[in-house]
């Protein structure tokens, strides 16, 4: 795989942030709902993580895999990865 880029690192220090005030947001006995959204949108920023990596695989090591021959290892990857996604 190609090494993150520096936007990726950004993204996932921002949710590092956001999962720190999720533990302040409980142990000061915020309101549930509060602690709920801020949930939520911990959960949609590692989805676009998750998607923003994908789509680097699919347009590098999938293709490498199937410019070199390897088209099941990277059918099975992305089948892979599309299950996990699903749950």
């Amino acid at each position: 795989m190609n090494p993150p880029n520096q936007n990726l690192f950004g993204r996932l220090k921002i949710i590092e942030g956001q999962v720190r005030g999720l533990q302040e947001m409980i142990e000061k006995g915020t309101y549930c709902i509060d602690v709920i959204t801020q949930t939520s949108a911990v959960k949609q920023a590692l989805s676009g993580v998750e998607d923003s990596l994908m789509e680097n695989h699919l347009g590098s090591c999938a293709m490498k895999q199937i410019k070199g021959g390897n088209e099941n290892k990277a059918k099975e990857e992305i089948l892979k990865v599309y299950r996990l996604k699903r749950k």
